[in-house]
């Protein structure tokens, strides 16, 4: 696998090769792709558990945004948060198209069986974990929740939205986002027990 070192770019080097990937140029291609790399992987890393399944939807959404990138305008006035967001959202609804034809009728089974009583000390063990394994445990949630749990909590739609966008009953987002909560506490509480076991050894 290739790894690829952060690039910063300024607003006008940005503006150049936005403007050389719309006449198809193949070395801003490269270069829009590897500054990026990092920023695209970590929301598609969110709605996968495996790193092949995250780097499938980089790739299908950065062949997306060459193919839309002529019609790209900044949405306001800092350039590089602008194309970060526009970027961010051509991701979120890659990985939106991935789980649709991947997981989708994950959603409308019946999945009581994974929702656990979790014990109130969960909520403790949510504040001593960092941002990384809080991640890893998102990508450890049943897909279907996963999917409901990223659109609401990280970014911010309503279940008419999510509803709309996963063709589910604002119903079966709810009930989804609420599972996807017990599960996530139940993981998460697990990860805090083994790490305080790690350190009392």
């Amino acid at each position: 696998m290739k790894h690829y070192t952060q690039q910063l770019l300024s607003a006008d080097e940005l503006t150049h090769h936005v403007e050389a990937c719309a006449l198809n140029n193949r070395e801003s291609q490269k270069i829009i792709y590897s500054s990026f790399y990092g920023y695209a992987m970590a929301i598609c890393d969110r709605y996968v558990s495996t790193q092949d399944d995250a780097i499938e939807i980089l790739n299908d959404g950065f062949l997306k945004i060459f193919k839309e990138i002529h019609h790209y305008k900044p949405a306001y006035a800092d350039v590089v948060s602008s194309f970060k967001g526009w970027l961010r959202k051509i991701m979120v609804y890659t990985a939106i198209d991935h789980f649709r034809k991947y997981h989708k009728h994950q959603l409308v089974a019946s999945l009581d069986e994974v929702v656990y009583h979790v014990p109130t000390a969960a909520d403790d063990a949510i504040n001593k974990l960092s941002y990384d394994e809080i991640i890893r445990a998102v990508q450890d949630l049943s897909p279907g929740y996963r999917t409901v749990f990223n659109l609401f909590v990280i970014e911010g739609l309503s279940h008419e939205e999510i509803a709309g966008n996963l063709g589910i009953s604002t119903g079966t987002s709810k009930s989804n986002l609420s599972k996807a909560r017990k599960q996530l506490q139940k993981i998460l509480f697990k990860q805090n027990e083994t790490s305080i076991a790690k350190n009392a050894v």
